[in-house]
């Protein structure tokens, strides 16, 4: 292990952290995963011995006072992840945590300070801006909008209609189980929010949170000015569209649960000239990145064109893990830090004001 690795711990042994992040991290050669903390002890022993962690703990606390270890990852329920993090990030330790942040912008903006209290750093799970494919586009994109070749943006949209997210997963990572039961999640929702629309405004936020943050990523949103523009949602709460002003740039995003056998997601960017579109692989699929798609209309003579990239392969969240590891050791801001991700929480709540008309 080279001397300058991050020495990592990591909090919560569920599916995700178990079929992503731990084995992720774990084969990362710049990475030193020292310490794991699970509530369910028989879990965190048998994961821990898998990977060869040498040390187990009960609760995050225990790894938030450990001197050996400088970063933390965490997966752990939506509400109860913000706080773990919170506690993490206030003593000190720089934490990589699943999305969302938070489920209320109280609570994110609590998150935020208490980074800032312990001179520490975080970064958010959101893994569609590490695909090679989303930053191929934005390169094109960035280049377009520059030069102004193919006119001003008309529309962008995410098409996200789901379906079987862990089509394509890798058959020989193991999935230890416990015989202990999860202990109960908090709740974080917004005050103001109505308890029978809790479930769909988590519903809603814990998957369109992932199209909102790549369409602010591609349309250069950084310094959250982002709005919500109209709403039209299903009494689901869940299935429909919302369109946001990004920039001045109507972006729509198309939300709605499937029952496709593996992943039915695309973003696409249109032109007066032209479109920039991407196709998502599925979810789980290690060695799939987005496919690019670019379409040049008619101009000065030459024909309208159609053409493909290929990005180079790379399982997004594995570029994500990279990234976290690599802006620790450089100094490099991330590129989907937690201020950062205090835009999209204020917009889940934007979006469900303006749903339920409030």
């Amino acid at each position: 292990m080279p001397d300058n690795s991050v020495r990592l711990g990591y909090v919560g042994c569920g599916f995700v952290a178990q079929r992503i992040h731990i084995p992720n991290f774990c084969a990362l050669p710049d990475c030193h995963l020292l310490a794991l903390a699970e509530v369910r002890g028989d879990l965190g022993q048998h994961v821990a011995r898998h990977y060869a962690i040498p040390k187990v703990y009960r609760s995050h606390e225990e790894i938030a006072t450990d001197p050996d270890i400088e970063a933390v990852g965490v997966s752990a329920p939506y509400s109860l992840q913000g706080r773990i993090a919170e506690d993490l990030l206030r003593a000190g330790k720089h934490v990589f945590m699943e999305k969302p942040m938070a489920v209320s912008l109280e609570r994110a903006e609590s998150i935020v300070r208490a980074a800032h209290e312990g001179n520490s750093r975080l970064m958010v799970g959101y893994m569609k801006r590490y695909d090679p494919g989303n930053v191929l586009l934005k390169q094109h994109l960035s280049g377009w909008r520059q030069s102004g070749a193919c006119g001003r943006i008309v529309l962008a949209r995410n098409h996200g209609f789901g379906g079987n997210w862990v089509y394509g997963q890798d058959p020989n990572i193991p999935f230890e189980q416990s015989s202990e039961p999860a202990p109960p999640s908090p709740e974080d929702c917004p005050a103001w929010l109505p308890e029978k629309w809790r479930g769909p405004y988590l519903n809603y936020l814990q998957q369109w949170t992932h199209n909102i943050n790549l369409l602010r990523f591609l349309l250069d949103d950084a310094s959250g000015q982002a709005k919500v523009a109209s709403v039209l949602l299903d009494g689901d709460g869940m299935t429909g569209m919302t369109v946001l002003d990004i920039g001045g740039v109507r972006a729509v995003v198309e939300s709605a649960y499937t029952r496709f056998h593996a992943w039915e997601e695309h973003t696409q960017v249109y032109f007066e000239g032209g479109w920039l579109r991407t196709q998502a692989p599925a979810l789980m699929h290690k060695e799939s990145s987005a496919t690019v798609e670019i379409y040049r209309a008619a101009s000065g003579g030459d024909p309208p064109r159609l053409t493909q990239e290929y990005a180079a392969p790379g399982w997004s969240y594995r570029e994500e893990a990279k990234h976290f590891l690599a802006c620790l050791r450089s100094g490099q801001p991330f590129r989907s830090s937690g201020e950062d991700t205090l835009t999209d929480v204020r917009l889940y709540e934007d979006i469900y004001r303006a749903f339920l008309g409030m």
